[in-house]
């Protein structure tokens, strides 16, 4: 695979350009998450007992988890067929119609049970354009990348979501800050108009991959792409599903749940979380980039399996540091989580799952993967709470470790592809699906 090394082709370019649009879709993302702990449940949910409020609202955040998939089938498929710059201008539009609309919604008490359901209708709408904005982005990265630095370049979009991630919490810490009432919440769905008119501009101006470009010219496009990778490849896009397991569900987990979590026990102020999770984000834009690198260094699955191990270790260990009621071991609990769980696994998706599938039907793999684990994930923040409801605090800890466990089994039977290490035990046979 060769690219065009100047303007808009340039591997750091198009990669610095992809993790920009997906800091924007994911800071679109994100603010919900935010909202649904701490807001919604009093907002468009009409109960008096807290925990159903969060409950209800967790629900609702699974709802766009459970869309996620289709968005992944649509861009997997015309991401094949039509290319991956056009699905990432459609998917970044599509959110942020969904994420401004949420931003001037009425509430349950000005026009009752309407409220709950244009917020699930919304929320479908943003399943659908997140679910169909990670697959482009990581191959634009990935395939306009030298073959020995995928790692490293295919790290660089993934720095889009803490990034986005940072962004949605700095963007509550400040509204709180700011405003009263609900345009507490309002104004960081608002705001997400001036980062979609950033990201549009941004993609507009990116060249298409030169493995589509090159799959046009030889006449490789397939006229069914993402039927055609269920057929032959469901074993590995399961692999995948079960893989993403530990990064995706422990995420949400240490983020979204433990907001709730703090406030439900008692034991500290959601601003602690909140920090937490930005101090965690902000070292999360050094981090995936070293553990790319790293990747491309010693392969993808010691990197992968850092991360997996860690989850099943630290389930128990961060509940016990948050259950201090210690601001300080409240943010050192989810930084920990997000830097050492979360991070290593992510940063090495984005190379090591697009190096599973041959280039004619890779965006489809990669998303239907990589969202066919969303719907487990989007159930994990209601499935904790539930678990604390009833176990207390070992409940949604379990849990944790559990993701931990099966990410970790599915990893050791996985194949390595990063090119350093199929060299070592491969010699003479190309070095990934990727090559």
């Amino acid at each position: 695979m060769s690219s065009v090394s100047g303007g808009r082709d340039n591997p750091l370019t198009v990669s610095v350009a992809s993790m920009i649009g997906t800091a924007v879709e994911s800071y679109d993302f994100f603010i919900y998450g935010t909202a649904a702990a701490a807001y919604f449940g009093s907002v468009f949910f009409h109960t008096g007992n807290e925990l159903i409020g969060v409950l209800a609202s967790f629900a609702t955040l699974a709802v766009g988890f459970f869309f996620r998939p289709l968005g992944g089938y649509l861009a997997g498929h015309f991401g094949d067929r039509l290319g991956r710059k056009k699905v990432l201008i459609w998917s970044l539009m599509l959110m942020g119609i969904g994420t401004i609309l949420i931003g001037v919604l009425p509430t349950y008490g000005q026009v009752g049970i309407a409220a709950p359901i244009l917020l699930i209708l919304l929320r479908i709408v943003q399943g659908i354009g997140f679910g169909a904005e990670w697959g482009g982005a990581v191959l634009m990265s990935i395939e306009h990348a030298p073959a020995k630095r995928r790692g490293f370049f295919g790290a660089v979009p993934q720095i889009g979501i803490p990034a986005g991630l940072l962004l949605a919490n700095g963007a509550f810490l400040a509204s709180e800050a700011i405003f009263h009432g609900d345009w507490v919440w309002r104004a960081p769905f608002l705001f997400s108009l001036v980062m979609i008119a950033t990201g549009m501009f941004i993609r507009m101006n990116v060249g298409e991959s030169p493995e589509f470009t090159e799959m046009q010219r030889n006449n490789e496009v397939r006229k069914a792409p993402a039927l055609e990778v269920l057929r032959r490849d469901w074993r590995v896009i399961g692999k995948i599903i079960a893989l993403r397991m530990a990064e995706t569900g422990g995420y949400y987990v240490t983020t979204s749940f433990l907001l709730s979590y703090v406030v439900l026990a008692s034991l500290a102020s959601k601003q602690d979380v909140l920090v937490g999770t930005i101090i965690g984000s902000a070292l999360g834009l050094v981090s995936h980039l070293a553990f790319g690198a790293l990747s491309d260094r010693i392969g993808r699955k010691p990197v992968f399996l850092l991360g997996a191990v860690f989850t099943m270790a630290f389930g128990f260990p961060m509940f016990l540091l948050v259950n201090t009621g210690v601001a300080a071991m409240v943010m050192l609990a989810v930084v920990l989580g997000l830097l050492f769980s979360h991070d290593p696994i992510f940063a090495v998706e984005s190379s090591w799952f697009s190096e599973q599938f041959p280039r004619e039907v890779r965006s489809s793999g990669i998303s239907l993967g990589y969202n066919g684990a969303s719907v487990v994930a989007g159930l994990l923040p209601f499935l904790a709470t539930a678990l604390y409801g009833w176990l207390g605090w070992t409940g949604p800890a379990v849990l944790f470790v559990l993701l931990g466990v099966i990410s970790t089994a599915v990893a050791a039977l996985t194949c390595e592809t990063a090119p350093v290490k199929r060299a070592e035990t491969h010699a003479g046979q190309p070095d990934s699906a990727l090559a």
